[in-house]
């Protein structure tokens, strides 16, 4: 249903075993990818994934470990002769950034159009999902991502004989569709129940905590959360630097009740980050160490997922 890979797990530099912090999903042919810094396709390719179906890239903040990498893996996008429009989501000013570092991978053979956040919150329908935009608290505008495939409600036979809907366009209307016949139109609500729970992924990195947060990733079925440090005595250059604390993002996705948390982006300087999870367990159990190209398969309600 929904695949994602946490490409990469490293904070301003990437090291020989931990790339820098990217998040890339797979969905019904479509690929959505949040940050691209330095050596993003190569992680890519580790996983044995495919650029081709990324229609949509998301970028946080334009700090070079989030977007460095975007001139190599576009001309790898490009020399895999891609020809459809390509479309890159970001603050203010990501466009005027993106085509300055495009210099050195021009001619490239497909479009690329531009949607550049302003507001505290946007939201962008996609193929088949929705992206939640909102910004967060860095030292320069930055968003978090949510990334949520909604699910209709199930087939209500009753619902659709009081509406007096004609048989041959219950299927139709199941998919989403309206339907006109004999000059009426017919839409999915007057056969479907309420909305079902779907699906939520909810990416945040290089920000404080900020109240915000939890309610844009309230019920998220996985929180990937900035963990920049997991040292107590590294709090106040946190605060400097508006980066978070291990046990700043359990907090946050135990407010916020979600499925799990996957901790990323960890500091140069933090080699073992699992030495940390005991204290970050103990707010929210679920909580996990993010590792390069750790991988998820999200699926609706009553139904299993897998990890790697």
């Amino acid at each position: 249903m929904l695949d994602v890979c946490l490409l990469g797990t490293s904070g301003m530099m990437p090291l020989p075993r931990r790339a820098l912090t990217a998040l890339m999903t797979r969905y019904n042919g479509s690929s959505l990818l949040i940050d691209c810094g330095e050596g993003t396709q190569v992680s890519i390719r580790e996983k044995g994934w495919s650029m081709h179906g990324i229609d949509t890239i998301c970028i946080t903040h334009v700090h070079g470990d989030h977007i460095s990498g975007l001139p190599g893996l576009l001309l790898s996008m490009g020399n895999a002769e891609r020809k459809l429009p390509l479309t890159i989501v970001g603050p203010r000013g990501v466009k005027k950034v993106v085509e300055a570092l495009l210099i050195i991978a021009q001619g490239l053979p497909f479009e690329i159009r531009y949607v550049e956040l302003s507001e505290p919150f946007h939201q962008l329908e996609q193929k088949g999902y929705t992206i939640e935009a909102f910004r967060v608290r860095h030292t320069v505008p930055c968003y978090g991502y949510s990334q949520i495939i909604h699910r209709a409600g199930k087939f209500d036979l009753d619902k659709a004989k009081e509406n007096d809907v004609p048989m041959r366009a219950w299927s139709i209307l199941q998919k989403g569709e309206e339907v006109c016949i004999d000059n009426c139109v017919y839409t999915p609500e007057m056969v479907l129940g309420e909305a079902r729970k779907g699906l939520k992924v909810t990416y945040c990195t290089d920000t404080r905590p900020v109240p915000e947060i939890s309610g844009y990733a309230k019920g998220a079925d996985l929180f990937i959360c900035e963990g920049m440090y997991g040292e107590k005595e590294q709090l106040d250059k946190a605060k400097e630097n508006r980066h978070m604390m291990f046990t700043e993002a359990a907090s946050m996705a135990k407010e916020a009740e979600v499925g799990e948390l996957w901790l990323t982006h960890y500091s140069p300087s933090l080699i073992k980050p699992e030495a940390y999870m005991d204290e970050v367990r103990a707010i929210f159990p679920q909580a996990k160490a993010g590792k390069d190209r750790k991988s998820l398969y999200l699926t609706f309600e009553k139904e299993k997922a897998g990890t790697e």
